[in-house]
């Protein structure tokens, strides 16, 4: 299915149509792409975000689309526009609230600006219901209330609303960037943080239809924003935050500032009705986030995260906290399965409050779980789909016999299903987006490291691959590094390699999720040791199969995974080519400038750092090297990327010739950040990719994309 954005011609490009979209990158990127779900009240409507090629092939644009709950209508797509719809969220009364930044229909010639768009439940087309110069962020709504919130920027100094939109239209006309900060940190991800920050917002009506107009939808009454928390500061920044059923409470992360340009979450109760802020939870080396609110409005779950020490990886578990009763602080704290040796998501209640689902990661997979409250079964975890897949927005029906999921895995990306929560299992539903073919097989491999082990893996085979026509290998190490390989990728996908005839290798070593707390705390402070022996035990042991040529290859990580790569480069020459992407180079050089360096220099000492820095071995690697690197990336600077060419090029055993050429190449975005997302990019890193791969592993001279001009 290629859907388009808009109605265009396809390019000619998509005129013929190769084996499978991964055979050819312009399909691939025409793959619609599905996230998001929400449930109206009644259960009778789901709806999910569906992005795709625009018509230029340069951007991708989203729609939302409606998907039958009963599995019998196809999808159909509700709203259509070049700016694209995303934040779906159902009110109380049925009525879809999302956020768009395209045209109002009212106010044609305004700036465009992401503002808060109404579907109203009972028909008619989507209007405007409150824009403002700062934009709209998320949306919250009350489940059983005529309660919604909305998260939304002001800058610092601002006294209301209209003196907000003058100070942003002062610094647009007087084309001012420059911020001054007081405190840390200063940026995030690709984002330079200031001078505006969050808060929420209750979305009231605003005044009184004239009189004797009609009642009708074009005609509602106005909306106007109260700031219910004024004085927040910048301690809203990167808050997870709920709203209560009845709508009268929301509770949220609030950033608590400690010394050393360090912070942790403390847990805050916010009245919807007067503003007023409580401290709920705030316990030293303990952050607090927020969960689902029960049914009855009594319980809120709690996930609670350890800070970091050298020695100590961080701990993650599930809680229960009376907000009805008299007990308050740790004392109204109830545990919840801290047993269960997995860091679960709390996902939703079931609608007599006997039960919580949450998801998990669990060896490869990411199922939905279900955990007793109440009674005899209190505490009690039940895995609900036995897939290998990972669910995600999960969302329950009314009655308490279904469950509503997004389900992907590494033979299929995102789609709709839903889960009987009586006898487990998914069932798919219609889906916005067909599933793309791919040629080629998927294992699940393992082997036991020195000291005993388990390193679990997948294994993606091209088609034909066999002893007599062994396939190339591909190592591919996940970022994190606290993650898995347990679901579909679109920036890492191996379909794409597999599709050139190469076996990928996709491993979860120690420091990965899924499979207990002792599995994390093995590579915990020692990313040169546990991680890499895995790395190295599950490579030797995948390359004694007869359908795999050890003869032929490479090693490739982004992030995390890049860090590894560069520490493989120095440790063994036994790859002939290696890729990394957004690395880390020089671990004393990374821990200040990274954007959470309060989080870095709690998890490794000084002298940790330099002996784990791939850097101190530049003079040992001998292997070409494909270095990535985006400008905008802040989580791990380009400084690294920049330090690690130089280097190369200056020390390494492949060093630049008289001439200044090199072995080793350097693909550079100035405009990206920690990952490629403009898709011609994304078309340009695989493309560059694939030659450098071929030149080393496979002798053979595959173009470099047109588009770089050599």
């Amino acid at each position: 299915m290629l859907n388009r954005c808009m109605a265009a011609k396809d390019s000619e490009t998509l005129s013929e149509q190769p084996e499978t979209p991964f055979h050819d990158l312009d399909h691939y990127l025409a793959i619609p792409k599905v996230s998001g779900l929400a449930l109206s009240p009644d259960g009778a409507r789901l709806v999910t975000t569906v992005a795709t090629l625009g018509a230029k092939g340069t951007e991708y644009c989203t729609a939302l689309w409606e998907v039958d709950p009963g599995g019998v209508k196809p999808a159909r797509r509700i709203t259509r526009s070049a700016k694209g719809e995303a934040g779906a969220v159902f009110a109380a009364n049925g009525d879809l609230y999302f956020t768009s930044a395209r045209p109002d229909p009212e106010s044609p010639d305004a700036d465009p600006v992401s503002a808060l768009w109404i579907l109203p439940s009972d028909g008619g087309e989507a209007r405007v219901a409150l824009s403002r110069a700062g934009g709209i962020g998320g949306v919250l709504a009350a489940k059983d209330a005529d309660t919604v919130v909305v998260a939304a920027s002001v800058l610092a100094g601002s006294t209301d609303e209209d003196n907000d939109e003058e100070r942003r239209k002062a610094r647009k006309d007087n084309k001012v960037a420059a911020i001054l900060h007081s405190g840390y940190p200063v940026r995030y991800w690709d984002a330079d943080l200031g001078p505006a920050q969050p808060r929420l917002f209750a979305v009231e009506s605003g005044g009184q239809l004239e009189a004797g107009k009609p009642t009708t939808v074009d005609a509602a009454p106005p909306l106007k924003l109260r700031n219910l928390t004024p004085d927040a500061g910048t301690r809203l920044r990167d808050a997870e935050s709920v709203v209560s059923p009845d709508g009268t409470m929301i509770y949220s992360s609030f950033a608590k500032p400690l010394a050393n340009a360090d912070s942790r979450s403390v847990l805050v109760a916010i009245d919807v009705a007067t503003g007023t802020r409580t401290v709920l939870l705030d316990t030293e080396g303990l952050s607090y986030f927020p969960g689902p609110v029960s049914p009855d409005g009594r319980s809120l779950v709690v996930v609670s995260e350890s800070d970091t020490t050298p020695l100590e990886a961080p701990q993650v578990k599930l809680h229960l906290l009376d907000v009805a009763g008299t007990a308050a602080g740790e004392s109204a704290l109830t545990p919840l399965a801290h047993d269960w040796d997995r860091w679960a998501r709390p996902a939703a209640w079931l609608p007599d409050g006997s039960a919580l689902l949450v998801t998990a990661d669990e060896d490869g997979a990411s199922p939905v779980f279900r955990i007793g409250v109440a009674g005899g079964q209190a505490g009690q975890v039940l895995r609900l789909t036995d897939d290998a897949a990972a669910y995600t927005d999960v969302v329950v029906a009314p009655d308490g016999r279904s469950a509503y999921a997004l389900r992907n895995s590494y033979e299929f990306p995102a789609e709709p299903v839903r889960i009987d929560l009586a006898g487990g299992g998914a069932v798919r539903l219609a889906s916005p987006a067909e599933r793309p073919h791919f040629k080629g097989t998927l294992e699940r491999v393992e082997t036991t490291a020195a000291d005993g082990a388990r390193v679990p893996a997948y294994l993606a085979l091209p088609e034909g691959a066999s002893a007599a026509s062994p396939a190339p290998l591909l190592l591919w190490i996940h970022g994190g590094p606290l993650g898995s390989w347990n679901a579909w990728t679109w920036r890492w996908n191996p379909w794409l390699l597999v599709a050139r005839g190469y076996a990928v290798l996709l491993p979860d070593p120690a420091l990965s999720t899924g499979y207990g707390q002792e599995h994390i705390q093995r590579g915990w402070g020692e990313w040169g040791k546990a991680p890499f022996t895995d790395l190295m035990a599950i490579t030797d042991a995948v390359v004694q199969r007869p359908d795999i040529d050890e003869t032929r290859t490479a090693a490739m990580g982004g992030s995390f995974g890049g860090y590894m790569a560069n520490w493989v480069a120095g440790q063994t020459d036994r790859f002939k080519a290696i890729v990394t992407h957004a690395s880390l180079w020089a671990l004393d050089q990374f821990g200040p400038t990274t954007d959470a360096a309060q989080y870095w220099l709690k998890e490794m000492t000084a002298e940790m750092a330099l002996e784990n820095s791939p850097h101190l071995h530049v003079e040992n690697i001998r292997t070409p090297m494909l270095v990535i690197h985006g400008d905008k990336d802040y989580r791990v600077p380009i400084g690294e990327g920049l330090r690690l060419w130089y280097e190369l090029l200056a020390k390494s055993q492949l060093a630049a010739d008289e001439n200044g050429e090199t072995d080793h190449r350097f693909l550079y975005f100035p405009d990206e950040n920690h990952w490629i997302l403009q898709p011609q990019h994304a078309k340009v890193w695989y493309g560059v990719v694939e030659h450098f791969l071929a030149r080393n592993l496979l002798d053979k001279d595959i173009p470099v994309p047109d588009e770089l001009g050599l």
